[in-house]
């Protein structure tokens, strides 16, 4: 059987001036959220069957890259069902390994704990178009405090790591599920609808209003509650007022306070960060993570389908761990989305370190290639990347692929002139 080049469906091979600027964003990752104190950790790509199928992560659970178990653990002739066969898989977000991490090492961990996790993850999904099978998260997290501190930090670090990269003219879409419920409960949907509702509702960006009023309907909820919860977004305006307007609509639905803690958010932010973007109300926004319990945001990049980022609080995911509720916020950014954009504009890293090229002509002799590599040495010695290359037939050609690789200046040794 021949052996197959491709990578495997899903997945990509990196090639050089990709991974020059992946490098360059996950060196500003680490440095924009290292200054806000955040620290980095690391957990094992493969997790417990178990934590991975606990119906915390919505429809992800349904695209889990399984491990069958291995050796003596592993009886074919017994299994019945696939939890005989099966024992862990591949994580398929940060969010759940964290909180297991945060579990098992909270003793010797500060509180709050800010954490940033930058790995790959695995889903079998539909490949398209920055998204992958296998792709790289970067998420950073705020465990263990409980006021809108960390929604702010977390907001003003993402965007401000987005500033440091060239993103401008963005929208950070905002929202809580407790506004969320608040607003299917004053309409006279029953609790237990609400999983429904909100799915529905999430489809809004691409049937609009009407189709939203149609499935509703088709899903057998009566025409008033329909027309009732319509109208809220009807009415509502996407600034802190808006969501202070509609926390008055909802008064005696929503616990004291909610809408409050959104709206602060919003001005802290605005007020507070020096990156350009719009901070915006948007009570659409659902997210489809079972585990959000409070504020939620999404960020949306003008001319690409989807969001590049997202988070929200889910302070009930740690509890499912301990027994123990702990307040929990995170935020992840869309790493390969964004790494699509930047490529896609051509984007080039700047400030670079001046890289040179020694071409040596073949022929030349081992003791005049020591030379030049001993050359190339001392000139590393200072900092410079060299790179030592033997000429191609296509020198042309060559030069201009090592430009794209971002090498500026090139010295030529032919045999003639080292005679």
């Amino acid at each position: 059987m021949a052996l197959k080049k491709k990578p495997v469906t899903g997945m990509k091979d990196i090639l050089p001036a990709e991974m020059q600027v992946r490098e360059y964003v996950m060196k500003q990752i680490r440095e924009t959220y290292g200054g806000f104190g955040f620290h980095s950790i690391e957990t094992p790509c493969v997790e417990h069957i178990e934590n991975l199928s606990s119906k915390q992560g919505g429809d992800n659970e349904k695209l889990i890259f399984k491990i069958m178990k291995r050796g003596e653990k592993l009886n074919l002739e017994e299994a019945r069902e696939e939890n005989d066969l099966v024992d862990s898989g591949l994580r398929y977000d940060l969010t759940v390994p964290l909180s297991r991490y945060y579990s098992n090492n909270a003793a010797v961990l500060p509180s709050p704990f800010k954490s940033l996790q930058m790995g790959s993850v695995w889903r079998a999904d539909r490949p398209q178009k920055g998204r992958f099978r296998q792709f790289v998260q970067c998420d950073i997290d705020i465990l263990g405090d409980p006021t809108r501190m960390a929604e702010i930090e977390l907001i003003l670090a993402t965007t401000t790591l987005l500033g440091k990269i060239g993103f401008k003219g963005y929208t950070v879409r905002i929202n809580d599920r407790n506004i969320l419920k608040g607003m299917a409960a004053y309409c006279g949907f029953p609790e237990e609808a609400y999983d429904q509702v909100f799915i529905i509702l999430d489809k809004m960006d691409k049937i609009g209003m009407d189709g939203v009023a149609r499935e509703l309907s088709e899903a057998g909820y009566e025409e008033e509650k329909i027309r009732k919860y319509l109208s809220l977004f009807d009415s509502v305006t996407f600034d802190s007022a808006g969501v202070r307007s509609l926390g008055a609509v909802l008064n005696g639905v929503l616990k004291p306070g909610e809408a409050e803690n959104l709206a602060a958010i919003m001005d802290s932010v605005s007020g507070i960060s020096t990156s350009k973007f719009e901070i915006r109300f948007d009570p659409t926004l659902v997210r489809g993570m079972s585990y959000y319990t409070g504020t939620i945001f999404e960020i949306q990049v003008d001319g690409f389908p989807g969001s590049v980022g997202g988070g929200g609080r889910y302070d009930k995911m740690i509890g499912k761990f301990t027994g123990m509720d702990t307040p929990a916020c995170g935020f992840s950014i869309g790493f390969e989305r964004i790494i699509t954009i930047l490529m896609d504009e051509g984007f080039t890293v700047p400030g670079s370190d001046e890289k040179k090229v020694f071409l040596i002509e073949k022929g030349v002799s081992d003791e005049v290639t020591n030379q030049v590599m001993k050359e190339a040495m001392e000139e590393r010695a200072k900092g410079v990347t060299v790179l030592v290359s033997q000429m191609n037939k296509n020198k042309k050609f060559q030069k201009e692929s090592l430009i794209k690789e971002g090498y500026t200046q090139f010295k030529e040794f032919y045999k003639e002139e080292l005679k």
